[in-house]
């Protein structure tokens, strides 16, 4: 089992520019991050709400992420990390924790394919009936899990975590990215001429920032000619479906089972709650809200929240669900 040394935690902290106070030693060593109901004695746990107060008094972790007011609800096994922001805390450490958990054993299996003109770099773990494609170069530290299919013309850069049962082809996923099982990245997007029904040929790609997280099942289909392109740190759930040419800013988080329609461009910090549905060739500004199962069917201006079919200003909304209820 992995140990965290608390001058790590301090290191990790400190470069969120997140100020931590604690007489813990900078040696002592930490197993695991985990709730405070079941964390173990060498642990470390966050209280971040305040309806788990009560639990706090039979905590067993050997310290916790807490506010300063909430210091005096410890008891004295656990001690305080005392932080501005507890689940912000938690939210970097989870990432430190993690990293010790998925470190490549730089091991190729001997039932995976790999093609001649592929490009592998340092300690790559290559699990069972993998495929690597040819035009393919896959970076330092790369972890590729049991029966992915990789390529053609894929880049995957040092640090990516690639789960079981992934297809990548013309894609490029940049350094520290995690793709869950299951996904699809960098097949032909849906595209073809409405009354032939002739097909249109995709000759785009796709483009996966630093450090983002595509969900299990999730699909995103490469550009007609540029690319499809998620920004970095974004957080995209399960069943998300992100068609050709869209591209989404860095921040971004976007709940499962949420579609979006090709061309449409989305900025900055955007929040898309689950089963919104988004239509194609919109423009969606930064720090935008969208409300689960919204339809939006319109542009969105900066620093909006909106809700419903069609997706309107939230307040509207809700002034026109209390009149459609007052008329029942």
């Amino acid at each position: 089992m992995s140990k965290i040394k608390y001058s790590e935690i301090v290191e990790n902290l400190n470069k969120l520019s997140i100020d931590v106070d604690s007489d813990i030693n900078n040696g002592e060593t930490f197993t695991n991050i985990n709730t405070i109901r079941d964390s173990k004695i060498n642990d470390l746990t966050f209280f971040s709400n305040i309806k788990y107060k009560n639990d706090l008094k039979n905590v067993s972790a050997k310290a916790c992420l807490i506010k300063k007011e909430f210091v005096n609800l410890l008891p004295k096994n656990c001690k305080p990390i005392i932080v501005i922001d507890p689940y912000l805390a938690l939210a970097s450490l989870s990432t430190l924790f993690s990293q010790k958990i998925n470190i490549s054993n730089g091991v190729i299996s001997k039932n995976c394919s790999i093609h001649d003109k592929a490009k592998l770099g340092k300690n790559i773990q290559i699990d069972n009936f993998t495929s690597i494609d040819e035009e393919v170069f896959i970076g330092n530290n790369v972890i590729i899990n049991s029966n992915c299919k990789i390529g053609p013309n894929v880049t995957i850069e040092d640090n990516c975590i690639i789960h079981d049962n992934v297809t990548i082809s013309n894609s490029i996923i940049k350094k520290n990215c995690e793709i869950q099982s299951g996904a699809r990245l960098g097949g032909s997007g849906f595209g073809f001429e409405e009354k032939s029904k002739i097909k249109i040929f995709h000759h785009g790609n796709v483009i996966i920032n630093e450090f983002s997280n595509i969900g299990s099942n999730t699909t995103i289909d490469r550009a007609v000619f540029d690319s499809t392109e998620i920004g970095q740190y974004s957080q995209i759930d399960n069943l998300v479906q992100i068609a050709h040419n869209v591209s989404i800013g860095e921040h971004a988080i976007i709940a499962a089972q949420v579609g979006i329609a090709g061309s449409t461009k989305i900025g900055k910090n955007v929040k898309i709650g689950g089963q919104v549905g988004i239509a194609g060739h919109l423009i969606i500004g930064d720090n935008v809200t969208i409300a689960g199962k919204s339809g939006v069917t319109k542009n969105i201006s900066n620093n909006k929240i909106i809700a419903g079919f069609p997706a309107k200003d939230i307040k509207l909304w809700k002034r026109e669900i209390i009149k459609l209820n007052k008329l029942k």
